[in-house]
């Protein structure tokens, strides 16, 4: 197909050159971006007088042909055209002659690419928000399940304090909640229209950006020219937050596969997402939580490499800039692939309560409600703390745990023990005073669950 940049030179590239320089196979995704930006320019041009309505009506038809056409297979993208552009005012030009020749008037590649990448990716944040809001939905629905179900919580992964698994999933419910926040600021400064800043110093023709912006759903227009074409600080920011996104599900999968282990016991993942070994009969692998814990460093490198490519280029439109789309195309495939496995690894994985509150009275994290107990008797905290250590010891020495030791051992070690010891230092008891405000008491679980729901 002749180069319809063709003029200057006369077009005749090597083959290796066109499809080093080609863009097609990765952008030709924009097709329906690129059709609709088309439809409306040509409107536009036809509403300030630049064109006949008679050629936009055209201009429309023959887009609205093209678009059906690829949407039922009846026309197919020729990978040999440079770039989506190209391919569609190619083809649109052979339908309708010099009528097609006059879309491109008073635009440029560099503000129609422009134009496409930011309707293309204000489209996938509501996708990717949505993603969001389902697994929300899953975590809030896991958290109301096991809001009473006692664990021991960590600190530098020691058993540090007791709280709930439905606390531990709120956790993450907050961390997607500021996710959301993040996306939805990104969408915000996305959603100005670059569409008339041309190649990159406006037009000479009184063409009518404001109308171009509104009618494509966007919030106002790029203020500088060369700025609306040269910016990309919106895939840097979207991808950013993505990256955000991604260590939180990769944090999550992590504690996943800790608990799914034999160590831990404490959770059980459905065979539907889980594999198993070639080898190893008694094998079962969480292999969906590691591969989004890998693919997050993935999405990390999208984020490096195209800070790396922006970071020496000068104004304004550089081919550089082409090798944003597979980064940020990348990226957010990646985050929905990986949103939407993890949704359906937590809605069928199933909690074991049992084995959870063993581990947190193995690891004696009542010890410090033993303490006080004594304080409240009377004695000193210091001699409370030192009592509250030699029983933990003893447990330990004798593989128990605080709450079944018997009352005569522990009258032994001080006389002011009473039975009501056994209701203090119970880890339920331990959960439920906890009830300040984001705290793991069944209440305040409660109270965070509400809250997410109202927010998504």
């Amino acid at each position: 197909m002749a180069k319809m940049w063709a003029g200057r030179t006369d077009g005749a590239t090597e083959k290796i050159a066109d499809d080093f320089n080609s863009s097609i196979h990765f952008d030709n995704r924009m097709y329906k971006e690129d059709i609709t930006g088309s439809m409306v320019h040509g409107e536009m041009l036809a509403k300030q007088g630049i064109i006949s309505h008679e050629d936009a009506e055209a201009l429309r038809d023959g887009l609205a042909g093209i678009l059906e056409d690829l949407e039922t297979g009846k026309l197919a993208i020729d990978m040999e055209c440079e770039d989506i552009h190209m391919f569609v005012e190619a083809v649109l030009t052979q339908r309708l002659g010099d009528v097609g020749k006059r879309l491109h008037t008073a635009r440029s590649r560099n503000d129609q690419v422009a134009l496409d990448i930011r309707m293309y990716l204000r489209g996938q944040i509501d996708e990717i928000s949505q993603l969001v809001r389902t697994l929300l939905d899953t975590l809030t629905q896991k958290a109301e399940t096991y809001k009473a179900a006692i664990m021991p919580g960590y600190t530098h992964l020691q058993r540090a304090q007791p709280i709930t698994f439905g606390h531990h999933l709120m956790a993450y419910a907050m961390m997607l909640l500021r996710d959301l926040e993040r996306l939805a600021d990104c969408r915000k400064r996305m959603n100005q229209s670059p569409i008339g800043c041309c190649a990159l110093a406006g037009t000479t023709y009184p063409i009518d950006r404001e109308y171009e912006a509104k009618n494509l759903g966007f919030d106002g227009v790029c203020r500088n020219s060369l700025d609306g074409v040269s910016d990309r600080d919106f895939c840097v920011e979207l991808l950013s937050a993505l990256s955000v996104l991604m260590m939180h599900l990769s944090r999550f999968s992590e504690e996943v596969i800790l608990w799914c282990s034999w160590e831990f016991q404490f959770v059980s993942l459905s065979d539907a997402y889980t594999t198993g070994s070639s080898i190893m009969p008694q094998k079962k692998n969480a292999d969906m939580a590691e591969l989004i814990r890998g693919k997050t460093g993935r999405v990390y490198g999208d984020l490096m490499a195209l800070l790396t490519t922006l970071k020496g280029l000068p104004l304004a439109y550089n081919k550089d800039m082409q090798e944003d789309k597979e980064s940020i195309f990348d990226g957010v495939d990646t985050v929905k692939m990986c949103l939407q496995v993890f949704t359906g690894m937590l809605a069928t994985m199933t909690a074991n309560p049992q084995n959870m509150k063993r581990a947190a009275q193995k690891g004696f994290i009542n010890a410090t409600d033993l303490a006080d107990y004594l304080v409240k008797k009377g004695l000193p905290f210091r001699s409370a703390y030192q009592i509250s250590g030699q029983l933990v010891a003893l447990c330990i020495q004798e593989n128990t745990v605080l709450d079944e030791l018997p009352m005569e051992i522990y009258q032994k070690y001080c006389e002011l023990f009473d039975t009501d010891l056994y209701e203090a230092i119970a880890l339920e008891t331990c959960v439920a005073k906890r009830t300040s405000q984001g705290g793991t008491s069944v209440a305040s679980v409660e109270e965070q669950i509400q809250y997410v729901r109202s927010q998504i």
